[in-house]
């Protein structure tokens, strides 16, 4: 039994002194759709939980028609931050890196597309207008393309706009040892490549038609991190993928340029009502959360603070007219200064982060209908016989209760008895008709006098 015991105990000591063998592992994080703050923020965060978890490599699997610009700049910084390598793998098959997605392409440390995809067409979406620089009628062949001293057409904001754009994907370009030239076309021109082509002209690394290809080809690849080159071992390394998470799926919901803008008009509306109906309580706290929510959600999208003042001065143009009657001048004022706010608020040109004309046209229906209600109730109002104050009195019916000592009779008028004074003789049960007021002291008639 001895001899099993040291037996038992050797080999336990033999399995502790083995190295302990540990898979490397691989995040994937989908970039798809549009690029937003709510997008900027899952990849930021994912990169960093990537590190903490001792990962290895992450690769961002984009499908995008581009975003915001802001948002863009965001992801770029935290993958050139990060410490670790990121490949942008535009997959699968059918899906497009257009616009910022072009950008966060040239930024990976690895850049990679899956056959029958695309990228390019990263002039800045603010500047898709008539006046944007475009192509021309006869585009001279890459090959043959050169810098050139001459001015870019448009605006003077329109050209910064362009060359600060054509500036930073170029840094990029040279950062990573890519396609720089065809990347300033990308700007310029509005350029696009497919995949093949994108491969022979030096825009990206590698072609893989899945992930699992990816790694494949990944392994024993060079890539330089800052001063340093490591080389990728990613035979038999497991993919784990950072799903979106309440906190971001709740950005990307309230960040919707639609959403945010009905908050803001719930938040407007509940605290008038509030305001003017003090006491109930819920329409204040619903306008009040509805609000600062809006408010967040504007901090992180392009909006335009004139388009912000027009919907707060048409939305109190309604309100002025509902208050004091204009016949209809501050009212019709007030919805088209509101609707033409509404259409201005996004100041960008980006489909994904405009707000829908449908939403906007029925919002303004509403607070026209809302207006339309609240003057016709006014007008019925001002139409009503008068039920307070001492007017209503005049004509009012009323019975002689009693005659005091010294000869004044006591009249009974809507239930309350008043002094009365009276040219005629008045007995207690006669009826009587008010036809002044002096204070509280009623001048009343006879009936039939």
């Amino acid at each position: 039994m001895a001899v099993g015991i040291v037996l038992r105990s050797v080999l336990l000591a033999l399995l502790l002194a083995l190295p302990a063998t540990v898979r490397a592992e691989a995040w994937l994080i989908d970039v798809q759709g549009a690029i937003g703050p709510a997008t900027a923020d899952h990849m930021a965060r994912g990169l960093e939980e990537a590190g903490a978890a001792g990962a290895e490599l992450v690769i961002l699997r984009i499908d995008t028609p581009g975003g915001l610009d802001n948002a863009m700049r965001q992801m770029i910084q935290a993958i050139l931050a990060a410490d670790l390598p990121v490949v942008a793998h535009v997959a699968p098959s059918g899906a497009r890196a257009a616009s910022a997605g072009t950008y966060l392409l040239y930024a990976a440390h690895v850049a990679a597309m899956a056959p029958a995809t695309n990228l390019g067409a990263a002039t800045p979406v603010q500047m898709g207008s008539p006046g944007l620089p475009s192509l021309p009628d006869e585009p001279a062949a890459e090959e043959d393309a050169q810098e050139t001293d001459e001015p870019l057409p448009g605006t003077a904001m329109e050209r910064k706009m362009v060359n600060d754009a054509i500036a930073y994907i170029q840094g990029l370009a040279q950062l990573r040892g890519r396609n720089g030239e065809w990347a300033a076309r990308s700007v310029r021109e509005g350029a696009s490549l497919p995949a093949e082509d994108a491969l022979a002209k030096g825009v990206i690394d590698l072609i893989a038609s899945d992930t699992d290809d990816l790694l494949q080809q990944l392994d024993g690849r060079e890539v330089r991190m800052g001063d340093t080159s490591i080389r990728l071992a990613t035979d038999g390394m497991t993919l784990r993928t950072h799903e979106l998470d309440w906190r971001s799926e709740f950005l990307g919901v309230i960040t919707n340029p639609n959403v945010a803008y009905i908050l803001m008009l719930v938040g407007i509306y509940g605290l008038l009502i509030e305001f003017y109906n003090p006491g109930i309580g819920l329409p204040g706290v619903l306008g009040a959360i509805s609000l600062l929510l809006a408010l967040y959600a504007f901090q992180a999208l392009p909006v335009s603070y004139a388009g912000v003042a027009l919907i707060a001065l048409g939305i109190l143009m309604m309100v002025s007219e509902a208050m004091a009657p204009s016949f209809g001048v501050l009212g019709v004022g007030g919805i088209v200064a509101f609707t033409v706010g509404s259409i201005m608020l996004m100041d960008t040109n980006v489909p994904a982060y405009q707000i829908a004309l449908p939403t906007i046209l029925a919002v303004a229906a509403f607070s026209a209908g809302l207006l339309v209600f609240a003057l016709g109730m006014l007008m019925r109002a001002r139409h009503q016989a008068v039920v307070s104050g001492m007017e209503h009195l005049h004509g009012a019916p009323g019975t002689v209760e009693t005659i005091s000592r010294d000869g004044h009779p006591m009249v009974r008028v809507e239930g309350e008895l008043w002094q009365a004074v009276s040219a005629q003789s008045l007995a207690p049960g006669d009826k009587v008709v008010v036809v002044d007021l002096n204070g509280l002291v009623l001048t009343v008639n006879k009936n039939g006098a």
